[in-house]
């Protein structure tokens, strides 16, 4: 084995180690990359050669965490590893993301990153070092890469900026962001914040990057060490750059008139289309089959996306006629459908969200069981996005991984005004159907949850809105013009895509692709600044359709009365294998949940109707009722035995009624006193034993002497 490490100094005496050479040595590239117990398998392998007719990168990033990490068996059935999680499929689309832009644009062959977690130190965040692992992978490969990159967690605790924190510290942060970067430029930034300014945000980029370079340095050097600096030759594409000028030549003009007309989204794509049918009219079958392939290419690259991009830059004209810094028409509705807990349809241009909130018990919250985290989410939000969307005629087959990516922004987005816990006693959940698709529905759907949140009743801290920025570039002329609520021609012809959502006094979540080389933090800080006056416009339109949060929930919506109860009788409220909390419930109606926090039972009470909570109240009051001496207790004699009666004067709380206490005469026998399972009698509660706790009850202190003769 010809094993090297090399090693990344962190602050506060933490150090980073890249290992190669000893494991998965038939993959093209593999490291292990290791932090205190925490070790990452980092393994790349390409495709010789590409596919035959395959025009873009084929790049297949997956991240895997092993329960044996950390000592732990999964969960299920079959107790092993199955499909991603949602939070192993975030962290391989934060990798993903980084290294796509990277790779040649004509190297077409088949890559297969893969992150394994392989040992799990319980308070470091192995998301944070994927990047870095992933990218030294490709390092020590022979694959053409642009790289190296790496990938950082920035977060802000007590005011002070800190490199990949631990669990332990997060919940002090006010900010958190990933970002992801070369040497020389940023590449990614995906995080959430508690209403930070756009200055702050930059900062932490730039904190960020500075930490990034040093991770860079230690590859180059690795690389160069392992001779892999020189990478492997191949040829995925032939050209004809006569070809090519002819496309220009003939379409160009063509493209640039229907791109200034205003189209819709479809009769804009229906008469591009049309242009190179006609363009691809003049050769015979036999030439096409060598040539189309050809003219899509060279139409798509260099006449639609040119002729775009030059008519914003050159004339300010946008593809359905706005200006940089115009934001679509929008409506807004709330309490559209009648039966939900809360509705909206928020409309934005071309790109609708109709979303629903519903509210649960916490019974309904989702049960987190990860690696490193388990726990429950009280608040959770889903994105859909069916084919119709866009014109699509296919069948929906599952979830996609970009729809588990842009719900976890809109879900980071929202989650700081949700209120929680004590504030709010209801499960929450937004889901967000998307049912048009022309630029931006993440944030589409940030605008709808914040609606029908307030449609719903729900006391959201502030209202939240959410735009998505674009960016055009020219470097030989360095102009350059910044797009607010950006079409999805223009995300995809154009060089960022950057959304942010926030409130009226700061962002709360925001994600960011940069597709060009060498962009200034002076033109970031535009963009910020823009965004934030197209979120502020957003807003606006919000609040006209919904001022704030409904007084009440709505008459169909299931209430909840929360009440706190002593530690001690949690386990008298449940019963034995669930039995006197099962009993509550079939007899009321009501569920009921239970959980000990900070010392204390918190009780939720969750019915359809007041008569139900109060049942399931007074019978919860009187299990943890205290008795005390002297006070008089209605009860029912739950059994009869030869030296007296057992009266339960609360539930399950039973006191002895001695054969003495029945009454002021003598009796020999119960029989004589008359009394039977079943029957409900007044009895007074002389004595609770100190040491046992058992009940003393009288009767006969409750009745009149009887006169001396």
């Amino acid at each position: 084995m010809n094993v090297v490490n090399k090693t990344i100094e962190l602050s506060g005496g933490r150090q980073v180690v890249i290992e190669t050479g000893k494991l998965a040595k038939q993959a093209d590239g593999a490291v292990v990359v290791k932090q205190g117990n925490t070790m990452l398998l980092a393994t790349v392998v390409a495709a010789k050669d590409a596919k035959e007719d395959c025009d873009f990168m084929p790049l297949q990033v997956e991240y895997k965490e092993k329960y044996a990490a950390i000592g732990r068996f999964p969960g299920g059935f079959l107790k092993r590893e199955a499909r991603p999680s949602d939070a192993e499929i975030l962290v391989a689309r934060l990798i993903d993301r980084a290294l796509r832009p990277l790779f040649p644009a004509d190297y077409h062959a088949e890559v297969y990153v893969t992150v394994t977690l392989i040992s799990a130190d319980a308070d470091i965040q192995p998301d944070a070092l994927a990047g870095l692992a992933a990218s030294a992978a490709l390092a020590v490969s022979d694959i053409p890469f642009g790289g190296p990159i790496s990938e950082v967690r920035v977060a802000r605790i007590n005011g002070e900026f800190v490199i990949n924190p631990t669990f332990s510290q997060m919940p002090e942060a006010d900010l958190d962001i990933m970002v992801g970067a070369t040497y020389e430029n940023i590449l990614m930034v995906e995080g959430e914040m508690k209403e930070v300014s756009e200055a702050d945000m930059l900062q932490a980029i730039q904190v960020a990057h500075e930490e990034i370079k040093k991770h860079c340095l230690v590859q180059m050097e690795l690389s160069k060490e392992l001779g892999k600096d020189v990478k492997r030759t191949y040829c995925h594409e032939t050209n004809d750059e006569e070809l090519r000028a002819k496309v220009v030549s003939e379409t160009y003009d063509k493209v640039y008139e229907v791109a200034k007309s205003m189209s819709s989204k479809h009769e804009r794509t229906e008469k591009f289309e049309a242009i190179e049918e006609e363009f691809l009219s003049q050769y015979s079958e036999e030439e096409l089959e060598t040539v189309k392939p050809l003219v899509h290419r060279y139409f798509h690259d260099d006449v639609l996306k040119k002729a775009m991009r030059n008519m914003i830059l050159h004339e300010g004209i946008r593809l359905d006629g706005r200006k940089t810094d115009e934001i679509r028409p929008i409506w807004c509705e709330v309490g559209y459908l009648p039966a939900a807990h809360g509705s909206a349809i928020f409309t934005r241009g071309e790109t609708q969200s109709l979303t629903t909130v519903t509210l649960g018990t916490k019974l309904d919250e989702k049960m987190i069981d990860e690696v490193l985290v388990k726990g429950t989410e009280q608040f959770v939000l889903h994105y859909n996005f069916p084919p119709f969307s866009t014109g699509e005629a296919r069948a929906s087959r599952g979830l996609s991984r970009r729809e588990i990516g842009h719900g976890n922004l809109a879900f980071r987005a929202l989650k700081p005004m949700i209120p929680l816990g004590e504030e709010n006693p209801y499960a929450v959940r937004v889901v967000s159907d998307i049912l048009e698709s022309n630029g931006s529905s993440s944030m589409a759907t940030v605008c709808a949850g914040t609606l029908a949140l307030m449609d719903a009743g729900v006391k959201i801290k502030k209202p939240v809105s959410g735009i998505a920025m674009g960016l055009i570039t020219d470097t030989e002329t360095n102009k350059y013009a910044i797009l607010s609520d950006i079409l999805g021609d223009e995300d995809h012809l154009g060089d960022m895509d950057f959304k942010v959502t926030g409130t009226r006094d700061g962002i709360t979540a925001t994600q960011m692709d940069i597709k060009v080389d060498g962009l200034s933090y002076e033109v970031l800080a535009t963009a910020l600044e823009q965004a934030r006056v197209g979120r502020m416009h957003i807003l606006g339109k919000i609040l006209e359709t919904i001022p704030e949060p409904r007084a009440d929930y709505k008459p169909h919506v299931p209430r909840v009365v929360q009440m706190s109860i002593p530690s001690d009788f949690i386990g008298a409220v449940i019963g034995p294998g669930g039995k006197v909390i099962q009993e509550i419930q079939k007899e009321t109606g009501a569920t009921i949940t239970i959980t000990e926090e900070d010392g204390k039972g918190i009780v939720d009470i969750f019915a359809v109707d007041k008569a139900s909570i109060e049942a399931a109240l007074a019978k919860i009051k009187a299990i943890v009722a205290i008795p005390e001496v002297g006070e008089v207790y209605t009860g029912k004699v739950k059994s009869i035995m030869p030296f007296g009666a057992f009266v339960e004067i609360f539930p399950n709380k039973d006191g002895l009624l001695h054969i003495s206490e029945i009454d002021h005469r003598r009796f020999e026998s119960m029989e004589q006193t008359g009394l039977k399972e079943g029957d409900v009698i007044e009895v007074k509660l002389l004595d609770v034993d100190a040491k046992s706790g058992k009940l003393k009850l009288s009767r006969k202190a409750l009745l009149p002497k009887p006169e001396k003769k």
